[in-house]
């Protein structure tokens, strides 16, 4: 989830979704979904509020990976294309090649993380949304 003016979300788009190699490994193995914070408030709530719980912060470009019926499991915000940087952190092939080789080896293990406070009568989890 991103929007027009995040500085940000446009990095990471430039570094990451635009590349070939990673955008054909997302194309192949997720289901993705771009959400513009500002024509789905409700949406970005839902999920800023989870990886805020997760990670203790939240920001754009948020990134969460959710099970087939919605139910988040792993999110963050922005995940770099390569250690050029120095970073510690697990770069976004990395962290895709993960979550795919846990999918696939072990949909079971993957347990989505409860999220609150999001009441089930939400217009959020209607199939219309």
């Amino acid at each position: 989830m991103g929007f027009s003016t995040c500085h940000w979300c446009h990095v990471m788009n430039r570094e990451s979704f635009s590349k070939p190699e990673i955008a054909a490994y997302l194309n192949d193995y997720f289901v993705c979904i771009k959400v513009d914070r500002e024509e789905r408030p409700d949406v970005d709530g839902v999920y800023m509020n989870f990886v805020q719980q997760l990670t203790g912060s939240g920001g754009w470009p948020l990134n969460v990976w959710l099970t087939p019926d919605r139910k988040p499991f792993f999110g963050g915000t922005y995940f770099p294309p390569d250690r050029r940087r120095g970073t510690q952190v697990a770069t976004f092939p990395e962290l895709l090649s993960r979550i795919h080789d846990m999918w696939k080896k072990d949909q079971g293990s993957v347990e989505p993380v409860p999220i609150f406070p999001v009441p089930p009568t939400s217009p959020f989890y209607s199939k219309q949304t």
